[in-house]
């Protein structure tokens, strides 16, 4: 089995990732622009800094939610001192059939926080608690899949998903918690 250093060396440098994207880049480009760690927070990221972490991140270029939580996780790491590296989950499977979302769904992204050694040391992912309440308040209106009605509606709705996680603050606010809780418990 792959150990988890290795899958961190296999990963690709993030800004590579992104220089390689072909969705979603400019709004992923333009959340890291305009998301920025709270002052207050920066002894928090610099004891971070002492633990010597490194981040895997387990995504998808088309993925929205990569969209948005990428960003602030590189944010994140630039403040704290993480080297990030993205494993692409489809060609991947290995790896992110550790990290199943409910334990069924391949879910991304999964932020794999290691230490030096490579032991895990904190999991964040796919998305924030309330970015999850949001996206089920906004699905639970979608007729039945098999309904004729639901591919065209869906769309709708993933086009409403994807204009708010490129421009609601608030639901990057709401990531950045999130992702500053499990880090919180290294």
């Amino acid at each position: 089995m792959t150990t988890l250093n290795e899958w961190f060396e296999k990963g690709i440098p993030a800004k590579e990732f992104i220089s390689s994207m072909k969705v979603h880049k400019e709004n992923l480009q333009s959340i890291q622009e305009r998301f920025s760690i709270s002052a207050k927070d920066q002894g928090f990221f610099n004891e971070l800094t002492t633990k010597e972490l490194r981040a895997i991140v387990i995504t998808e270029d088309w993925c929205g939610d990569a969209m948005m939580n990428i960003p602030i996780l590189l944010n994140i790491a630039e403040a704290a001192n993480i080297e990030t590296r993205m494993v692409l989950r489809d060609q991947n499977l290995e790896l992110i059939d550790q990290y199943l979302t409910n334990g069924t769904a391949r879910a991304i992204p999964i932020f794999i926080f290691i230490d030096k050694n490579g032991e895990e040391k904190a999991v964040w992912g796919p998305r924030a608690p309330k970015v999850q309440e949001y996206v089920m308040e906004l699905r639970s209106d979608l007729p039945a899949k098999d309904d004729e009605r639901f591919e065209a509606e869906q769309k709708e709705v993933i086009k409403k998903i994807t204009a708010a996680f490129s421009e609601e603050k608030q639901l990057w606010d709401e990531v950045y918690s999130s992702i500053k809780e499990a880090m919180g418990e290294i």
